[in-house]
């Protein structure tokens, strides 16, 4: 076999190392926009506390502005938003770290393959 050749499992092995690293870096930008989220309905949370029960309190359905029935309902609202995103952060938590060891067992299985094989471009003996 040619020394710039690789064997197929080595060929397979690289494939799943590259999808294993994809897949952590999708995962976590899902963690990402789910953090920001959970920061942005806090912070409304927080807005709300500030202001009376008899404050209109407006939230966005699309391109809409629609009047809540008042700040007790939509605190129950944000706070069941939160709780909820806060579930999604601890699976995609879960889910990452996972992902990272799946990847770092890989990177391993990868490394010594390619060290039995001699290296990319070095010749074996």
């Amino acid at each position: 076999m040619p020394d710039d050749e690789m064997s197929p499992q080595l060929q397979d092995q690289i494939n799943r190392l590259q999808q294993a690293r994809s897949q952590v870096q999708m995962i976590a930008q899902q963690r990402q926009q789910i953090e920001l989220q959970i920061k942005e309905t806090e912070e409304a949370l927080k807005e709300i506390e500030a202001v009376t029960e008899k404050t209109p309190i407006y939230k966005s359905i699309g391109a809409l502005l629609i009047k809540t029935k008042g700040k007790s309902d939509i605190k129950k609202e944000l706070t069941s938003t939160k709780e909820s995103l806060e579930l999604r952060k601890t699976t995609l938590e879960k889910q990452e770290g996972r992902s990272r060891e799946k990847l770092t067992e890989l990177q391993s299985k990868v490394e010594s393959s390619l060290k039995l094989a001699g290296g990319p471009g070095n010749k074996n003996g």
